[in-house]
């Protein structure tokens, strides 16, 4: 019976299995710790989906820089209890006016990223990145843009003292009558005011800006024929159009208002001018993007229901809905186009 004879290792074949072991000693722990590595990679990503999932888990402020009452807080309370109802939570609509809704914006960008406070904004945040010449913040870099809610046309009117029926006449009065004609706006700066002087430049028409401290004020300075010329809100001029105390020349849109159907355009008459009043929802950055995207998807289901589709009308407006990327498209747009027509008009903050 043959004994098992095991072959001894020769001194090259022990370096040899010392040598592996070494290797194997050293790579196991480098192996470890690159899984690990592209575990944790995955870690955070998995957890901002679960928290977009889970989101929102308390109360959410929308904070709107205007006062109760206006048609910019209307828009606030409106998409609020839309998103209360989907989402289970409390959408809350805080008022900071002032500034030309600066200090709104400014407690926004100063909030926690976390999709708990949010910001319902207007052309006002377009104007005001060039209008003021030292802000806390940059609204582009600072506030991520979630979603648009609605547009409305401006109108553009007249007392009814005035002889001119249609933009075309306006203007040839207004050149025959060079700054003989006052123009009212909301103040020095605003939308409407910006959108006049617009108006201007591409007419080659001189009139005098009389800025009055809100549309409000500034109706009744049409009214009374202080100022001859203004551009408004639909929703705030409609009654007294209908009444004939005041005269609809033209509405600034591409296409015509429902509610003012006969009413011109003023693209009709000045190829390429077009400005809408809009509002929009914005949240700080950092905001987590599944965050954003749901809010997104919420609001834009609101856009296609009927009940909201008819509130908004309404309000003289129409649904806005927009991909984040694309409504930050949009606002660098208008944010150039005040922008060229601020420097141009030397326009200046009050």
């Amino acid at each position: 019976m043959k004994a098992s004879v095991r072959k001894a290792a020769t001194p090259r074949r022990r370096t040899a299995i010392r040598s592996n072991e070494r290797r194997s000693v050293t790579q196991h722990p480098r192996r470890r710790i690159l899984n690990l590595a592209a575990g944790a990679a995955v870690l955070p990503a998995v957890s901002r989906i679960a928290w977009g999932q889970a989101y929102p888990t308390r109360p959410v402020r929308i904070v709107a820089g205007f006062p109760p009452g206006g048609a910019a807080d209307l828009y606030a309370r409106l998409a609020g209890q839309w998103l209360s109802e989907r989402l289970g939570q409390q959408f809350i609509v805080e008022n900071r006016p002032g500034a030309a809704s600066n200090i709104g914006i400014e407690a926004v960008v100063r909030a926690s990223p976390e999709g708990y406070t949010l910001l319902l904004f207007s052309p006002a945040a377009a104007i005001n990145a060039t209008l003021y010449e030292r802000l806390n913040y940059n609204f582009i870099r600072d506030i991520a843009p979630v979603a648009g809610l609605a547009r409305a046309p401006i109108v553009v009117e007249v007392n009814p003292s005035v002889p001119a029926k249609s933009v075309p006449e306006f203007i040839a009065y207004a050149k025959a009558n060079p700054g003989q004609l006052n123009m009212g706006s909301a103040g020095s700066g605003t939308p409407l005011h910006v959108a006049g002087e617009l108006f201007k430049m591409m007419a080659g028409i001189n009139m005098v800006h009389v800025p009055y401290r809100g549309s409000g004020p500034m109706l009744t300075g049409l009214l009374g024929g202080q100022v001859q010329f203004a551009f408004d809100g639909i929703a705030s001029s409609i009654e007294y159009i209908r009444a004939g105390k005041l005269r609809a020349l033209a509405v600034t849109a591409t296409a015509r208002a429902d509610v003012l159907p006969d009413v011109p355009t003023v693209g009709e008459f000045i190829p390429g001018f077009e400005e809408s009043d809009w509002v929009g929802l914005g949240a700080p950055k950092n905001t987590p993007t599944a965050i954003i995207a749901k809010l997104n998807r919420e609001i834009n289901a609101a856009l296609v229901d009927p009940k909201v589709k008819a509130r908004l009308a309404d309000l003289g407006s129409t649904p806005m809905p927009l991909s984040p990327a694309d409504f930050g498209r949009f606002i660098a747009a208008v944010t150039e186009k005040w922008g060229k027509v601020i420097r141009a008009a030397n326009i200046k903050a009050e």
